[in-house]
């Protein structure tokens, strides 16, 4: 099985030794979103628009190998204040996903992210071929 690199038309430019995602047999990966603006490469201002935008940056990654948000399998968030963020993430993800179901969610305070970020999400979706 060949892993295929992703680099959709609409995705952010990594910054690093990193790629967007990868297709793996049945299964797309996505790594850690931010709330990057993809046409400026620049921070989206205001919290909630910054998370709303990096689970769409998640969600364009995805839908390049043909999956929705409703083809998650599982993600994981980072946040560094949990207390702040956490409500911010739960809100969004009800407005994106529609209410449910959901897919399995870990969420994670760490001490910092990358830029001095508060958010990042990271994914894997079910895209058969």
């Amino acid at each position: 099985m060949a892993i295929k690199i992703l680099s959709p038309q609409g995705a952010i430019a990594p910054t690093g030794t990193w790629n967007v995602g990868a297709r793996a047999g049945d299964f797309v990966f996505v790594a850690g979103m931010r709330g990057i603006d993809p046409e400026t490469n620049a921070l989206v201002e205001g919290e909630e628009a910054r998370v709303r935008q990096a689970f769409r940056n998640m969600a364009t990654i995805a839908a390049s190998e043909g999956a929705t948000l409703k083809d998650c399998v599982r993600i994981t968030v980072f946040v560094t204040d949990m207390a702040r963020h956490r409500p911010i993430a739960n809100r969004v993800q009800q407005e994106l996903w529609g209410g449910g179901p959901y897919p399995p969610r870990s969420i994670v305070e760490v001490k910092a992210l990358n830029q001095a970020d508060f958010f990042e999400v990271e994914g894997t979706f079910y895209a058969p071929r």
